[in-house]
């Protein structure tokens, strides 16, 4: 799944484990670095617990993330966990937050709640690192050269290229590069287009 343009500056160090109890029902979150689908694939298989009621995560690596309610209902489970990583500037990083049901059901906004905040929480105690420093940007980009700056762009090492907007001819893109790369980055889509197109760096 793509999830848009990463903003994320930070990783964990280790793996990071927090508990807490919401209405008789006990909720586990277990946090940590991965570098690749497989290894967030293997961190959930190793820390779900086949014998509790949910074992629900998500996962971030630059843009692609993926998240999974276990059961609960749509969007109380996954999307919350999501959003604690995302929320805490996360990158390469895995959670799952298992459910012992404890007889007391929660609602829609108490899971929630109980979820993302449960990730939260293990997320705020974890020790974490600077991945890289980044800058961001937009580019004003006619149709004619939109698909070439894209590619060439996006073909750059931490090299992150979206569409904001589509205007009437061509669009606004957002940029995120290493701060180290922005230089080079402005070269070469002055050369891409033949100065038609520059970047304005945020501030």
């Amino acid at each position: 799944m793509v999830c848009g343009p990463m903003v994320a500056l930070l990783t964990l160090v280790e793996i990071s484990i927090r508990q807490q109890e919401i209405k008789k029902s006990r909720f586990t979150a277990v946090a940590g670095p991965v570098a690749d689908e497989a290894a967030a694939k293997d961190f959930i298989a190793a820390q779900s617990d086949r014998a509790a009621n949910r074992n629900c995560w998500a996962w971030r690596l630059g843009q692609r993330c993926r998240f999974s309610d276990d059961g609960e209902p749509s969007g109380t489970a996954g999307k919350p966990i999501l959003a604690a990583i995302d929320g805490h500037g996360l990158d390469g990083t895995v959670v799952v937050v298992t459910r012992w049901f404890g007889g007391i059901l929660l609602g829609s906004g108490g899971l929630i709640r109980a979820y993302g905040g449960t990730a939260a929480l293990c997320l705020r105690e974890a020790e974490e690192e600077v991945l890289i420093e980044t800058v961001s940007g937009t580019v004003a980009c006619g149709f004619s050269d939109l698909a070439l700056v894209q590619a060439r762009l996006g073909a750059l090492s931490g090299v992150q290229v979206g569409v904001q907007a589509f205007t009437e001819g061509g669009a606004v893109l957002s940029v995120l590069a290493p701060k180290s790369e922005a230089g080079g980055v402005e070269r070469l889509l002055t050369d891409l287009t033949s100065g038609r197109s520059v970047i304005e760096w945020s501030r």
